[in-house]
């Protein structure tokens, strides 16, 4: 258990924009950050931060809250390895006991495999390092390839044991039961036996963004032909290798910080790359580059640099990677390495400058690069040529931005020598061809659920009191401990006319003193639950603190409903991410009328309760033994309060 101590500690020290900007990549907006949304596939921001209030929200999902609520979301956090990943990145000491055996076994299955993983990794280390075996193969191997002892230990390089259980045994004698074994891949269960998957192999561990242990990738050092040069944990409940890009973890602040990221093929073209000082730099692990690697990296920035050794044939199959980054409206530059070079072996071979210098030199953009590399084979031939000007417009028709293809368009028209017109007309042709597709598959599927016909949904109507509670949270949430000057409306005499008139009477109070009176006076209950339990509890906050701020209260509040909260605080952001302010749209600040924002909203809650009321007596009308005299008495007396109220919120909305 981790002491409340530490954890208030935490939340006091951890800066929620700063949390967020090591996995998305935020611009400023006004007082807020904005950004794309790491939960969904978009194209326009709408994930919100805001570092006066400590939350975030995203528009996209609905999701929000605060640092360990983002966390928990990403990362899957629980919420105690939320506060554990904050400490470390703010370098807090935390108060905690050890877990005990049966605190483990009881820990659910997806955070069992993540302990059994990173038990995993400590031992392939221990192995690497402290055994005389481990020190004899893993670590030369480690130290022929040219990596420092400094290296090795930050990419957590470790050593599997030529042995065929001996990870198991060892982990089974500490405790980690076989089920998560087998589940992370480590061990291989037969009915009979079970045995370790990586044998004699060094070991590359393959992080989280966040840096947890998600699977390992193995190399090994024998001359077993039967065996594969490279094996992969397999994929689990936290390993998807689609998904996952090696080094994204140590990259992705540079990769933010210098607005491009370099991708290559293997581990070990990464670690030598990062020894050298190119320490933005990621790769797909030997797995083709899927879509959803691409966008990790978008979430940091929107410019790749795809960086290929001086295979041709390898270049050639790599190039359909090229067309998903277009895809994603990213921007794509391609760098080929000297024959016989790759990024491991040029990065170690040369100094840091050489190896930026070469970058900077040798990167094309990828229409240059795929017509130089297609080209070679089709000078001579117009066939060919005629097949690799319609490949590279295939490639341009993938690009979602309509400037950026008429610009790739005139670049490929000088460099192919051929005419625009005809290459307009090429590429209005493929896009005409794939929206028929699309259509055609839309159709299909729409076929498939289309059995039975349904009558038209009805639009549902807004839940006025439901609205109306929530605008309560939130002016509590914002101004609740605010003193303010309120002006209640009073029915009195008029000296000359003898009518009734509102006469304002001016008196000074807190606002959250002011909600709760007015709300008692009607003798008014919340009627959605999480709203009711908020109030009593933001109330109860607020007398008891005069230092009251929405973002300790958001911290202490069970995280089921923090998302909730957050939702609350951040609607109007939304407003943020379309500029209203560059078109001279500038939306009216709340906070420049709390009193009349207070006054309006109890107002018109009291009128729709009223008129609630009001219905449930015309249906005891219809009852055979309603007092129908004491109905309409009741109701009278009702209307009368409506016309009175309605009187008054005409004034408050009017002042």
């Amino acid at each position: 258990m981790i002491s409340q101590n530490s954890i208030a500690q935490v939340f006091e020290t951890a800066r929620v924009e700063e949390v967020i900007g090591d996995f998305v990549q935020l611009k400023k907006s006004g007082s807020n950050f904005k950004g794309l949304s790491p939960f969904s596939e978009e194209r326009t921001p709408s994930f919100m931060v805001s570092p006066v209030k400590q939350i975030w929200k995203d528009f996209s999902t609905g999701k929000g809250g605060n640092a360990v609520t983002f966390l928990m979301e990403h990362e899957h956090f629980t919420y105690p390895e939320a506060i554990k990943y904050l400490a470390k990145k703010y370098n807090i000491e935390i108060e905690e006991t050890e877990r005990t055996d049966e605190e483990k076994q009881k820990a659910d299955k997806r955070e069992s495999l993540y302990l059994v993983s990173e038990y995993a990794n400590e031992y392939f280390q221990k192995i690497l390092h402290k055994t005389d075996k481990g020190k004899a193969i893993g670590l030369s191997y480690f130290k022929e390839r040219g990596f420092t002892d400094e290296t090795i230990k930050k990419f957590q390089l470790g050593y599997a044991l030529d042995e065929w259980q001996a990870f198991t045994d060892e982990a089974l004698k500490n405790g980690y039961n076989i089920e998560f074994l087998e589940g992370t891949g480590l061990t291989i269960v037969k009915p009979d036996k079970h045995f370790d998957r990586f044998k004699g192999r060094v070991m590359f561990p393959i992080h989280s963004m966040s840096g947890r242990i998600l699977g390992f990738g193995g190399r090994i050092l024998g001359n077993d032909k039967k065996a594969a040069k490279y094996l992969n944990s397999p994929e689990s409940e936290i390993y998807h290798k689609s998904k996952i890009l090696y080094g994204l973890y140590f990259a992705k602040q540079t990769i933010a910080k210098e607005d491009n990221c370099y991708l290559v093929e293997g581990y070990t073209d990464v670690i030598q790359m990062y020894q050298r000082g190119i320490t933005n730099v990621v790769s797909s692990s030997g797995t083709a580059l899927t879509s959803e690697q691409i966008r990790l990296i978008k979430r940091l920035t929107n410019n790749i640099t795809v960086l290929f050794d001086g295979d041709a044939a390898g270049m050639r199959a790599s190039i359909r990677g090229i067309d998903l980054i277009l895809e994603q409206g990213m921007n794509v530059r391609v760098c080929t390495f000297p024959d016989g070079e790759d990024p491991d072996s040029f990065s170690k071979n040369n100094s840091l400058k050489e190896v930026q210098d070469y970058l900077t030199e040798n990167s094309k953009d990828f229409i240059q690069f795929k017509a130089s590399l297609l080209f070679e084979d089709s000078k001579n031939d117009p066939i060919k040529k005629a097949e690799t000007i319609r490949d590279i417009v295939n490639s341009i028709a993938k690009i979602p931005d309509q400037i950026k293809k008429e610009v790739y368009i005139q670049a490929c028209a000088r460099i192919m020598d051929i005419s625009e017109s005809v290459l307009f007309s090429t590429l209005a042709q493929i896009t005409k061809k794939e929206n028929q597709e699309a259509n055609k598959n839309y159709k299909q599927e729409q076929k498939a659920f289309d059995v039975v016909r349904t009558e038209p949904k009805q639009v549902s109507k807004v839940n006025i009191q439901y609205e109306l509670e929530r605008k309560i949270i939130e002016i509590l949430l914002l101004y609740g401990n605010k003193t303010e000057k309120f002006e209640d409306l009073v029915l009195k005499e008029d000296e000359t006319s003898g009518d009734l008139v509102l006469e304002p009477v001016v008196h000074e109070a807190k606002v959250f003193e002011k909600v709760y009176l007015d709300l008692q006076e009607d003798e008014m209950q919340f009627t959605d639950d999480d709203f009711k339990t908020l109030y009593y509890s933001i109330v109860d906050n607020l007398n008891q603190n005069e230092d009251f701020s929405a973002k300790d209260f958001i911290n202490n509040l069970d995280q089921k409903m923090a998302p909730l909260v957050t939702s609350i605080l951040m609607d109007d952001e939304k407003y943020n991410l379309h500029d209203w302010e560059r078109n001279n749209i500038v939306p009216k600040e709340k906070s420049h009328s709390v009193p009349q924002l207070v006054s309006q909203t109890i107002l018109s809650l009291r009128c729709y309760l009223i008129d609630q009321k009001v219905s449930a007596f015309k249906e005891e009308t219809l009852s055979p033994d309603a007092d129908l005299k004491s109905v309409m008495e009741n109701v009278k007396d009702y209307v009368g309060l409506k016309m009175l109220l309605s009187r008054k919120l005409g004034k408050v909305v009017g002042s």
